[in-house]
């Protein structure tokens, strides 16, 4: 097949995160298949096995996706049109059948990102015109949660597909420091709450002792040091060798995220041997495993007891590390691009 991927970014982005990683994973590993795949997207453009072609920047991409989409879709059978917020909408400009590809519903998100006005229309595009634009085209989601949104958006159920996505993490030896040490693993970002973990830290250090490692880039960077209380340490952007050291030796990761489309973060320190404590919200109660793989918390109150309690009981920890690392080998890329090729070929031959 011939197949072209509209998205906001490239994992060339200094900002991208787990859904320009699973956009690279299934153009990649479709690309290996034999298939012929595109990606336009605004922004930075990296090396990849498929063709990466900027069409504009954060923004501007939108207007002129239909343009660029004209000038390389000669022979194009199918196009995903993935869904961060904002799609492309490209079933009012083109013929091709469409899969909507969306990792997370913004809904709330945007007021956490933009003045009112701005995220007003946000809510409107996505919440009410995109149900309506996409009302005869199929859905891939990445989590059940993500499904459970777009349902309640008045996407036709019969349209979803769930398609949990798999995880390419190298297989790492453990190593736990001796004294207690937490990791946070993100981008910067308001809805990833990493203001929260600096809150419950305070918290958490008087009894637990130990250090809290914040690992990650972004604008809020600046804004979190001055909140830091003692024992925090910020590494900023780190490759990924430096990423897997900090993962070996961190006894939990701390994940206080406001939601997610399914929680790469979180299955890469499961695949790590690392448990995770996060708040029990979309997508992030489909990563973890409640109780056996990490813990699920209610509030920040509860939140904070569990970190308390799961740093001072260290078989807890490692059965749940056990639980963590088997779980995190249950999903596989191979699985999730067959699921994902099946569904294209199929639009392919009905169209």
């Amino acid at each position: 097949m011939r197949i072209i991927f509209l998205a906001w970014r490239d994992t060339a982005h200094p900002q991208a995160g787990g859904s320009e990683v699973v956009i690279d994973q299934l153009a990649s590993r479709l690309t290996e298949r034999g298939h012929e795949v595109q990606l336009l997207h605004g922004g930075p453009t990296g090396k990849h096995k498929y063709r990466s072609i900027r069409i504009g920047g954060n923004y501007s991409q939108y207007l002129r996706a239909p343009f660029a989409f004209l000038r390389r879709s000669s022979g194009v059978e199918i196009v995903v049109d993935v869904e961060n917020g904002i799609p492309y909408f490209s079933p009012l400009w083109q013929r091709k059948p469409v899969i909507a590809l969306v990792h997370h519903i913004h809904t709330e998100q945007w007021a956490m990102q933009f003045p009112g006005p701005i995220a007003a229309v946000g809510r409107w595009l996505e919440g009410r015109l995109m149900p309506r634009i996409y009302q005869q085209s199929p859905f891939v989601s990445v989590s059940t949660s993500t499904t459970d949104g777009l349902v309640r958006l008045g996407i036709d159920p019969k349209l979803v597909t769930t398609i949990e996505m798999g995880l390419d993490f190298e297989p790492l030896e453990p190593a736990p420091s001796k004294e207690p040490r937490f990791i946070v693993l993100s981008r910067l970002v308001p809805h990833k709450r990493i203001e929260l973990a600096l809150k419950m830290w305070n918290s958490v250090q008087p009894t637990t002792g130990g250090k809290l490692i914040i690992v990650g880039d972004g604008p809020e960077l600046h804004d979190l040091r001055s909140l830091a209380g003692p024992e925090v340490e910020f590494t900023g952007w780190v490759d990924e060798d430096r990423k897997r050291k900090e993962l070996s030796q961190a006894w939990l990761l701390v994940h206080p995220a406001h939601h997610e489309g399914w929680g790469t973060v979180v299955m890469e320190a499961a695949a790590a041997s690392v448990p995770a404590i996060a708040f029990d919200v979309a997508g992030v109660r489909d990563s973890i495993d409640n109780g056996v793989s990490g813990y699920l918390a209610e509030n920040e109150d509860d939140f904070v007891a569990q970190w308390i309690s799961l740093a001072s009981d260290a078989d807890r920890r490692s059965q749940m590390s056990v639980a963590a690392k088997a779980r995190a080998a249950s999903f596989t890329w191979d699985r999730a691009v067959d699921s994902f090729e099946l569904l294209l070929e199929r639009n392919v031959q009905d169209h």
